[in-house]
């Protein structure tokens, strides 16, 4: 990963304890999977659940849209699905998500966080057809793979907070 991407989104906050929700996003140039979820506690678990699949173009989403998800969930932070390779290069789309990043930032003002995305689509494609849909039937899957995503950021959170 090169320094600016590295340095553009951090994995997790320095601290979680005024965090208690978050938007996670699974980036895309045609969509965009967004999902909800209540951080951990020390105590409990956390949970997040798929929210709506956005269509973008061009990797440009309806930003009014976005607007009315954070006004409906008003999250504390952001979280952004960052695409690397399995290798933990750099993916091609790495610097596009990234960028849909600081637009999050830039519009919103509230913190964004960027959270390795292997293997999410693959993971949600299993979600979905363990739940019952066939693999045929499956035409967006990216609003799972957005909460497997923030379920993960949660893990690496929660995994700061118990150390």
């Amino acid at each position: 990963m090169t320094d600016t991407v590295a340095n553009a989104l951090s994995g997790a906050p320095s601290s979680s304890r005024w965090l208690r929700s978050a938007l996670g996003f699974d980036f895309g140039t045609q969509r965009i999977g967004v999902a909800y979820g209540l951080l951990p506690d020390v105590a409990l678990s956390s949970s997040a659940r798929p929210l709506c699949v956005l269509k973008a173009a061009d990797g440009v989403p309806d930003w009014e849209r976005i607007a009315k998800l954070i006004r409906q969930w008003q999250p504390d932070c952001m979280v952004v699905g960052l695409p690397y390779n399995l290798d933990g290069s750099d993916g091609q789309l790495l610097p596009r998500a990234v960028k849909f990043g600081h637009r999050l930032h830039g519009r919103f003002n509230l913190p964004v966080y960027g959270m390795d995305e292997r293997l999410s689509s693959r993971a949600a494609i299993e979600e979905v057809t363990a739940a019952g849909k066939s693999k045929a039937k499956i035409k967006a899957i990216d609003d799972v793979a957005a909460k497997i995503i923030l379920e993960t950021w949660f893990q690496e959170i929660a995994r700061g907070i118990r150390r």
